[in-house]
């Protein structure tokens, strides 16, 4: 046993003196100092001091072997921005680092497993750790068991790298020589640094001065980046570079800068606020409206952040969310309420039609003895009429006079439309006419408003004038003038009407090309109203000049085109060569042999070129025969030919049809049949029957089977008076299947027919 204790003190002698020692400090009664309570609370400060300078290894910036960092500043023609290269490179290195650390990790781990196992069985004792065995004899002692140092990743406080002697006097003779201005010398000697010294913050630093007193902007920022990267935890640079990159107009770099500057400090109210307008800008704003609510977090005296961060909520639809916020705000601040806090609650809230609410913290924001602002006088009395208090209402617009109404147009502006909205017209007709002859509504837009009120109490002739004041400012506003044709012949003005609606003498007509780029003339409204009134009035060629070439366009628009021949089971559609391939086919039996000792004879072709290249002539015959043909149904159509050396095809002017409802809009179709039957009474049966066969090819997804069977029969009727049966024999051959029965029919058919074959 005794040669077991005596092995034991020699394995451990720190061990057993650390044990005399609290033996004797016990024997004679000796504690621990104060002193040495100080130390240890030291020495804990200074390991959370360490911790919190602590760098991790992994996350830092760094240039690894066989990086030029020159590379990232002068190749920078790729196209790529300077950022995006660095976020790139450094994401690529934490990847190849922590595949590095695993590769590394992975053949050690058996390796430790078993030495602390041949450790534990070596160095315990009857199983007993010796470390246990010494824990257990302080116990009690008056002294502490020693603490362990935790373990931190990175480098700590202290533990920098001391710089070479070498590197030293070189980063010292760059700035010499940019102090006096040889600049080149200071660049040459820095680049010599970085060579040695990749990740040396310092010389890129130098580098951006240096490129900035030549001019080299570019480069400038471009070391000024590396310098960032290498010192992340400094934000002046990242601030010098965000507002560098707003120079530039580049958004992207900005919003990076902006947030590593952030990062590096994040009590920085004001870079928030820079972060917070950029999402707003690039239309973020639920990023926006985020970063608005830090930045109120972190300075409560910010109101304009709070409401900035309201209303970018109720932009992106979180409406809840931003009552929310400010609701906060209100309850935590009973006493000093901010009255733009309240009159922004109101107005999200008398949006979502919440006005009872609204008027509550209105009125909860009235102190005592003391008015309310205008503009929250204005909204509780807006609220007030929404909840039919019309009386109350007028109490709180008292202020609102003619003689004040240029000191309060956009508050009379708001009575007004809440008044007209909710179908008060005399009361909005009252607050509108206080603001005529106000410089700021000479738009039109408010005489457009008096228009709708006096057209909405009957005042027929009030409005014509309104809306005649209107077309003066608002020449191209449509509505306005069919609603003001619309009065004119309730008022038995057609001939005014059809003024008002026809283009301007000195127009082209709206067909060609124009210089003016709002053409109210031509929009398909305007020609709609003028065919209702010359119906009306019964002047069918005016109806027909509009009406046709309208209802044609979308027809031809609408009626489906077959791209090819139908395909039969197991057949594969063949590629239809082009005219340029047909053409090199057909070169191939005139073409001389140039190459040959035969030159001057034809080339000698194999039988298969041979069939191909007459396949070919006959191709371009037949496509030549088909292009003439298709050129003449243009002409016919009005519609616009273009051709090109490859092949030639049929470009429409306009692939939207200008009646957009042709299919599903009755009114529509009771327009193809009035159309029909205007044409058929001026004798124009052609232009009748091209209308009625492109109608019927659209009758199984448009019209019903009554104003089909009447189209049908007005064809019909038509092909009898035709001189040419042809186009009516459509007609006629859907009559006969319809009504296979019928000997009326049949006759129809055979009278009509019967020319055909003829021909």
């Amino acid at each position: 046993m005794e040669e077991i204790n005596q092995k034991e003190e020699e394995d451990h002698p720190r061990a057993v003196e650390d044990s005399d020692n609290a033996n004797e400090d016990t024997q004679y009664g000796v504690e621990e100092t104060g002193e040495e309570e100080e130390d240890a609370s030291e020495n804990e400060e200074e390991e959370e001091e360490e911790e919190n300078d602590t760098v991790d290894e992994d996350d830092q910036f760094i240039f690894g072997a066989g990086v030029n960092p020159l590379d990232f500043v002068r190749n920078n023609d790729s196209g790529v921005n300077l950022y995006q290269k660095f976020k790139d490179y450094h994401q690529k290195s934490i990847e190849y680092r922590a595949l590095d650390n695993r590769k590394r990790k992975l053949p050690l781990q058996p390796h430790r497993e078993e030495t602390s196992s041949k450790k534990a069985g070596e160095d315990d004792i009857f199983g007993v750790n010796p470390a246990e065995v010494e824990e257990f004899i302080n116990f009690g002692e008056g002294k502490r068991p020693r603490k362990k140092r935790s373990k931190k990743r990175g480098r700590q406080k202290g533990s920098k790298k001391k710089l070479d002697e070498k590197i030293s006097q070189m980063l010292g003779d760059a700035h010499v020589h940019y102090a006096n201005g040889r600049h080149k010398m200071a660049i040459s000697v820095l680049h010599e640094v970085v060579r040695l010294e990749p990740n040396l913050p310092d010389s890129y630093h130098t580098l951006g001065l240096v490129h900035g007193a030549i001019g080299d902007h570019e480069n400038e920022m471009g070391f000024y980046m590396i310098t960032a990267h290498l010192t992340p935890k400094d934000p002046t640079l990242w601030k010098t570079l965000y507002v560098w990159s707003i120079g530039q107009d580049d958004i992207g770099q900005a919003s990076y800068c902006i947030s590593k500057a952030i990062k590096a400090d994040p009590q920085d109210s004001s870079l928030r606020s820079h972060q917070a307008m950029l999402y707003a800008e690039s239309q973020n704003y639920q990023k926006a409206a985020e970063a608005y609510e830090q930045v109120y977090q972190l300075c409560r005296e910010n109101v304009d952040a709070l409401k900035a961060a309201a209303k970018y909520y109720q932009k992106c639809g979180q409406v809840e969310r931003s009552i929310c916020i400010l609701e906060d705000y209100l309850k935590n601040k009973p006493d000093g309420v901010n009255a733009s806090v309240v009159d922004l609650l109101g107005a999200i809230l008398m949006e979502i039609k919440a006005h009872d609410r609204a008027l509550q913290y209105i009125e909860q924001s009235q102190v005592v003895g003391k008015e309310l602002p205008l503009n929250l006088k204005v909204k509780a009395g807006i609220c007030h009429v929404h909840l039919g208090n019309l009386e109350m209402a007028q109490v709180f617009f008292n202020d609102l006079k003619p003689e004040n109404a240029s000191k309060h147009v956009e508050s009379i502006t708001e009575v007004a439309d809440s008044f007209m909205g909710l179908g008060h017209y005399n009361s909005a007709l009252n607050y509108f006419k206080m603001l005529e002859g106000n410089s700021k509504n000479e738009d039109g837009l408010l005489y457009l408003k008096i228009a709708r009120c006096y057209q909405a109490l009957g005042e027929r002739k009030q409005a014509i004038i309104s809306f005649y004041i209107v077309l003066e400012t608002l020449q191209d506003d449509v509505e306005a003038r069919i609603t003001l044709a619309s009065l004119l012949v309730e008022e038995g003005k057609e001939n005014e009407a059809i003024s008002l609606l026809s283009p301007p003498k000195d127009s082209d007509s709206g067909e060609a090309h124009s210089e003016k780029p709002n053409r109210w003339w031509i929009d398909v409204r305007i020609k709609l109203k003028l065919c209702n009134i010359f119906q009306i009035r019964g002047m069918l060629t005016d109806f027909v000049d509009v009406c046709f070439p309208l209802v044609r366009e979308s027809l031809n628009v609408a009626t489906p085109k077959r791209k090819g021949k139908l395909l039969l089971p197991g057949k594969s559609k063949k590629k239809r060569l082009s005219t340029s391939d047909l053409l090199k086919r057909v070169e191939k039996l005139a073409a001389p042999e140039t190459d040959s000792v035969f030159r001057g004879f034809k080339a000698v072709a194999t039988s298969s070129d041979r069939l191909k290249a007459s396949r070919a002539k006959k191709a371009l015959e037949e496509k030549a025969i088909e292009k003439e043909k298709r050129k003449a149904e243009a002409a016919a159509s009005g519609i616009d030919w273009r051709s090109d050396d490859s092949d030639d095809e049929l470009q429409k002017p306009n692939t939207e049809s200008p009646l957009c409802n042709l299919h599903k809009d009755e009114g529509y179709h009771q327009l193809l049949i009035d159309l029909c039957n205007a044409l058929a009474s001026l004798q124009m049966y052609r232009e009748a029957l091209e209308i009625i066969n492109l109608s019927l090819k659209l009758a199984h997804i448009s019209l019903s089977a009554e104003k089909n069977e009447k189209l049908r029969s007005l064809g019909v009727q038509m092909a009898y008076s035709t001189p040419d049966p042809k186009q009516g024999f459509d007609c006629v051959k859907g009559i006969v299947k319809q009504h296979a029965q019928s000997v009326a029919a049949w006759n129809c058919y055979y009278k009509i027919g019967k020319p055909r074959y003829k021909t």
